[in-house]
């Protein structure tokens, strides 16, 4: 299980590493071809007399960026947003990925974890390539509509911190569950033991989803988060037996 918990870190890794560049690159292309135009005006009196000067300066391509950081306050602004956008954006990003990776290793997981510890536990997934790719694309769009609805509450301080993050775990809880439910049960059978658990599995995603807030760890632990959920669906399913 270690050596499987390090794939989707390694993996995750590399993709981030390749995509952190490509971004730059279509970033620093897109700073190139933008120009910023910057109206000033100075008042003086003289004679009497009140004038008026107004001046006109033009930025293109990285001189935005040097007149940006030319004061304190735009300096500071620029760094606070660069900042904490992505480093969000690098959390959600490395957990959306670990998640889709991890989906892949579920049944070899499960497998394991049944022969060694739930031998009486009999594996009947439904789950295949093409169910696995319908449920992550609906699942996505829905994420993203999610977002849209949602946003009049990102510029509500400390409700946009929940709002934010809604759309995340929703999709964090839907594929978890889903990873391990289709490996496990039939279709119906997993409608059933959800229906009966909802608000259980609920608070164990919502556990692990906020575990994973914790930098690096959604890299490394997507693999014991089906170990996890994986002992709890095969203990309820030997209790039901």
């Amino acid at each position: 299980m270690l050596k499987i918990a390090f794939f989707p870190f390694i993996v995750t890794l590399i993709v981030i590493y390749f995509a952190f560049f490509a971004i730059a690159d279509i970033g620093l292309d897109t700073l190139q071809n933008t120009t910023l135009q910057i109206q000033t005006q100075e008042s003086s009196i003289q004679n009497g007399i009140s004038n008026v000067e107004t001046t006109n300066q033009t930025y293109t391509g990285y001189w935005i960026l040097d007149f940006l950081l030319k004061y304190s306050i735009t300096s500071w602004i620029v760094g606070f947003l660069v900042y904490t956008i992505g480093s969000f954006a690098v959390l959600w990003v490395s957990l959306f990925i670990a998640l889709i990776i991890v989906g892949f290793l579920t049944p070899s997981i499960l497998s394991n974890l049944q022969k060694k510890y739930y031998p009486n536990v009999k594996l009947d997934g439904y789950g295949n390539v093409a169910t696995s790719i319908f449920f992550l694309i609906k699942n996505i769009f829905i994420m993203l509509l999610l977002f849209i609805v949602l946003t009049p509450l990102y510029f509500i301080p400390l409700v946009n911190i929940v709002a934010i993050n809604i759309p995340f775990y929703y999709f964090f809880h839907k594929m978890l569950h889903f990873d391990v439910g289709s490996t496990l049960l039939n279709k119906t059978e997993h409608e059933q033991l959800k229906d009966k658990y909802s608000f259980s599995f609920r608070m164990q995603t919502l556990f692990l989803y906020l575990l994973s807030m914790i930098p690096f760890v959604a890299l490394i632990l997507p693999v014991f988060y089906i170990i996890y959920l994986g002992h709890n669906y095969m203990n309820k399913l030997g209790d039901s037996n």
